[in-house]
């Protein structure tokens, strides 16, 4: 027998990373703005903030993802209600496919947030330093990162990508590119694109792992045991775990109590308790016990965690510490207030 291979080509490619942040912002946090020659998109994984683009401005709620063109002013401030975490990555592309993503505002779904937390994750071993600096302006590679790190975020950005412009992308846009890589629909334009359907076992799990989720988040202030989720959502002890370990990488009580510290974290930096009021508001049995699970978690202090935050937010950017090293525009702060009051 003989075999002839075919050559897989690359039609969105990702060639330079030059920032991969996730931000926990206090609800006061403002960034004046910047612009640089390469792309960047700032997606919302909770809360809400107002976004300038030009000579624009949006507000962008849960799960809407934004992208700014090279060269394009942008400045973020949070929406001042619900402090918001933020996912922003900016990287170059020589590809023409990147034309589609120019002035998009978009929604993501539950496979891209997958996407996106897996490459996360992958660059807490990868790179140095936090990823919720919005000030750092190189990137170093930890000495001892993971083997094949860089591709690993490489490709599922890419697959991120690719995934939102088959599902947003007109047909005729989709044609365009494979024939001539050149059409591409008009700013705004939204035709969704179906998506492979999942067996009735990933339905299944689907639906039961949003339940149990949603009655987790219900129940924050509760102090549940296993026997309890499976009484009140009627399923098996061996299901319920085999599930979460499935979904998520971890068991359901490891990820009940990562959604308490998460649930303080957004207390903290919305700034309306004091921690012995999130601890009570989170079921914790006092103080100390909440100070304990948030260290162990979160790898600080409740109150180094609010230091950590409050430093960051009051901390002027790099063009104001040193002139010219960014460029900035002198009414930025005009524009912001002006669709403040909008």
């Amino acid at each position: 027998m003989s075999y002839r291979g075919i050559s897989l080509s690359s039609e969105l490619v990702i060639d330079q990373l030059f920032s991969l942040h996730y931000f926990e912002y206090m609800n006061s946090f403002y960034f004046p703005g910047e612009s640089h020659p390469f792309w960047e998109f700032v997606c919302v994984d909770k809360g809400d903030v107002t976004i300038g683009a030009g000579e624009r401005s949006f507000s962008l709620t849960r799960g809407q993802i934004a992208f700014h063109q090279p060269n394009e002013f942008h400045w973020v401030r949070a929406g001042g209600k619900t402090a918001p975490c933020l996912i922003v990555v900016s990287f170059s592309s020589p590809s023409p496919f990147m034309e589609f993503f120019r002035g998009k505002i978009l929604h993501i779904t539950d496979p891209d947030r997958r996407l996106l937390a897996q490459i996360v994750q992958e660059a807490r071993g990868f790179l140095i330093g936090r990823l919720d600096d919005p000030y750092q302006t190189s990137l170093s590679v930890r000495p001892d990162a993971p083997a094949g790190a860089a591709q690993v975020i490489r490709t599922c950005l890419e697959q991120f990508l690719i995934g939102l412009f088959r599902r947003y992308a007109s047909d005729s846009c989709r044609t365009g590119w494979i024939k001539k890589g050149k059409r591409f629909p008009e700013k705004g334009a939204e035709t969704p694109f179906p998506v492979p359907e999942k067996t009735m076992k990933e339905n299944e799990d689907e639906t039961i792992f949003e339940k149990i989720s949603q009655y987790l988040s219900g129940n924050l202030a509760a102090h549940l045991t296993i026997d309890r989720i499976c009484s009140d959502n009627l399923i098996g002890r061996s299901r319920l775990q085999k599930l979460f370990h499935e979904k998520c990488g971890q068991g359901i009580i490891e990820y009940y109590s990562r959604m308490k510290v998460e649930a303080a974290k957004q207390m903290i930096r919305d700034e309306q308790m004091n921690f012995t009021q999130i601890a009570e508001s989170l079921g914790y049995s006092s103080i100390h016990y909440f100070s304990r699970q948030f260290k162990k978690l979160a790898g600080m202090t409740p109150s180094e965690y609010a230091s950590s935050i409050r430093a960051i937010s009051e901390r002027p950017p790099l063009h104001m510490q040193h002139a010219g090293r960014r460029k900035t525009s002198p009414d930025s702060n005009r524009r912001s207030t002006q669709y403040a009051k909008s």
